[in-house]
């Protein structure tokens, strides 16, 4: 057993008298070449463990070895029974490899921190894996976090963690759009602690709430809730928090409350509006068809500069002549949109 740090290496004694602190120094610089007869998985630790040698030269060329491992052997470090720590450090030295950092996501050695590094990454295939991985999706809110934050997490992927969470399962959705008031008031009680009865109250109603300071303290005690506790107030929470949970850098926490039961045609509208949230979250109205179904949600996605152009774009064929008329005149929508408006006017021979 080695030692760096706070970090426990298993080693066979074979390895072990590599990095131990009585080796000579000699013996300690010619193991950190990586010349070593030793297994992938061994071979990596001893190198990984020579990284924290008091010796400058020693932490060189370990560092060197460690990073310039044949590909075949760093292949098989990565997917083998590597310490978490080991994985760590390689996901970081092989970073812009989808396939290096594709068998870290799938090793199950590789720790949640690490899995949350990975979720950052520009890496597509990479956060499909980590995406798919449910049971860390559950255990880690962290991982979640990274996902949500980053832009390569698409409405696909969205809405397969959410399902992972259970947002949308039925009939948890049945339970939550019917959860009276004072029962999600004890379960937001439960989520911001003691001492934050009349927040709890406030967040579970339904009730307009027009104090401006008040509205301030929500959003202050919800910003100090956690990912998941965030959803889950998505579920349970009244209107006040559905506002203030919409607007949330996170997207996974956003698209959790327009998947939330208890949501109304009528927020859906003033979400559909609103220029300060997310495409994504417009994106996810546009292509749903019970919420288009209604004139006033084609109307605010038509209208609004945030929706993607070729959502927006395919509701004006929808709108009354007056409003196209407007849209044709006005400077608040791109102008690929009041081009769009024309054309269509034109078509009908209302120009």
């Amino acid at each position: 057993m080695a030692s760096t740090g706070k970090i426990r290496l298993s080693l066979s004694p074979q390895a072990e008298k590599y990095v131990r602190k009585d080796a000579p120094v000699e013996a300690r610089r010619m193991a950190a070449r990586g010349a070593l007869p030793l297994e992938p998985v061994e071979l990596a630790t001893v190198l990984f463990a020579l990284l924290h040698d008091p010796d400058t030269e020693v932490k060189s060329r370990a560092r060197e070895s460690l990073e310039e491992l044949p590909e075949h052997v760093t292949f098989a470090v990565l997917a083998g029974p590597s310490h978490p720590s080991v994985l760590s450090h390689l996901a970081r030295v092989h970073h812009d490899s989808e396939p290096h950092c594709e068998r870290i996501a799938l090793n199950p050695h590789t720790g949640d921190d690490t899995l949350a590094y990975l979720a950052t990454l520009p890496l597509r295939r990479v956060i499909d894996i980590i995406s798919n991985n449910q049971e860390r999706l559950l255990q880690s809110d962290e991982i979640v976090e990274a996902l949500g934050a980053n832009p390569l997490t698409g409405r696909a992927v969205i809405e397969r963690i959410l399902t992972f969470l259970g947002v949308d399962e039925e009939e948890e959705d049945e339970l939550d759009a019917n959860v009276s008031s004072s029962d999600a008031e004890a379960a937001i009680l439960a989520m911001l602690g003691d001492g934050m009865a009349d927040v709890a109250k406030h967040l579970a109603s339904d009730e307009d709430i027009d104090d401006d300071e008040l509205t301030g303290n929500l959003f202050a005690a919800i910003q100090k809730m956690s990912v998941m506790q965030k959803i889950k107030l998505a579920r349970v929470g009244g209107k006040e928090a559905r506002s203030l949970l919409i607007r949330d850098r996170n997207k996974i926490v956003a698209s959790s409350v327009v998947s939330s039961p208890k949501i109304t045609d009528t927020e859906i509208v003033q979400i559909a509006k609103s220029r300060n949230v997310s495409d994504d979250i417009l994106r996810m109205i546009a292509r749903n068809r019970e919420w288009t179904k209604h004139y006033q949600v084609k109307s605010a996605l038509a209208t609004n500069p945030k929706c993607p152009l070729s959502e927006a774009i395919k509701f004006l064929n929808y709108l009354q002549e007056k409003e196209l008329r407007s849209i044709m005149k006005s400077k608040d929508v791109p102008s690929a949109i009041a081009t769009h408006a024309r054309r269509i006017l034109g078509k009908k021979g209302k120009v």
